[in-house]
């Protein structure tokens, strides 16, 4: 394999892997090992390079789900995934779709992991079966199973009705202002009855440790916290494929907000990203 086409499909090894495993980090030592891979293989055979890399990349993203499950559980507070920058602010390029938002990305971590390779190599990569019963040591039928079974559990994130890319930004442009005001009221008007408020701080920071419900408190909290850390104002950035905001401080990223938006501007979840460790790879505005 050439140097040009592990370019060329580098970012769909990146993708496969970053959809598995909600880690950028972790995505990013299965590229290295897949590359590793590819550079040793006669691949002279292979008559499609993109999807012997993919299925390559999901094998051993399998394994590593297969852990992961038990490092979950010792996880200090909820779990969110590494935020992924997108759009221009990328470093490198990634494919992107709605897979790769925050809320999809937690619909696939409640799939079981042959549920998530059987749906991401089928659904977004269009692997065959056969090839997937591989990684699975399945029968393509069970395989088919998987891929279908977790299709009908990812479909109400897919089908819910989301706010265009002009309402986001008209919400979240007040939701700066509210926030970096401490406005009580105006953050109430914005979020939705039954919204939720889910910090990860993975024990490294200060962060809520559990979910927070309830428009009126989550505005309180969100009011005290302003008051009390003083994070910084909020900028506007793409991440996951839709427009979020993030704080900078001292030249790195130390704060990650990504948000579900109803048609009608309503808030409906808040997503925030504190742990240190899920933001060393995120590079500040350029």
């Amino acid at each position: 394999m050439t140097g040009e086409e592990w370019i060329g499909h580098r970012p769909a090894v990146f993708g496969v892997a970053y959809r598995l495993l909600g880690s950028v980090s972790d995505a990013e030592d299965v590229v290295q090992d897949v590359w590793l891979r590819a550079t040793a293989a006669d691949l002279s055979e292979i008559e499609d390079l993109r999807a012997w890399l993919v299925t390559v990349a999901a094998r051993r993203c399998y394994d590593l789900l297969r852990s992961a499950r038990a490092r979950r559980e010792t996880y200090v507070g909820p779990w969110l995934p590494e935020p992924l920058l997108t759009g221009p602010d990328a470093s490198a390029p990634v494919l992107v779709d709605e897979s790769v938002s925050t809320a999809m990305l937690l619909v696939m971590e409640r799939l079981t992991p042959p549920e998530r390779v059987a749906f991401v190599l089928h659904d977004v990569f269009d692997v065959p079966f056969a090839q997937i019963a591989n990684v699975l040591g399945a029968t393509p039928a069970a395989s088919r199973q998987l891929a279908s079974r977790a299709r009908r559990r990812v479909a109400a994130i897919k089908e819910q009705p989301r706010a265009s890319r002009q309402e986001r930004e008209r919400v979240l442009t007040a939701f700066r202002s509210a926030y970096e005001a401490g406005d009580l009221k105006g953050l109430v008007e914005l979020l939705h009855p039954d919204a939720v408020y889910v910090t990860d701080g993975g024990g490294k920071v200060f962060a809520a440790r559990k979910v927070i419900m309830g428009g009126e408190r989550i505005a309180m909290v969100l009011s005290r916290v302003a008051r009390q850390h003083r994070f910084g104002p909020h900028a506007p950035r793409e991440v996951g494929g839709e427009l979020a905001l993030v704080v900078c401080r001292d030249e790195r990223i130390t704060l990650v907000d990504t948000f579900d938006i109803a048609p009608d501007g309503r808030i409906l979840a808040i997503r925030r990203v504190l742990n240190p460790d899920k933001l060393a790879h995120l590079a500040p505005a350029r």
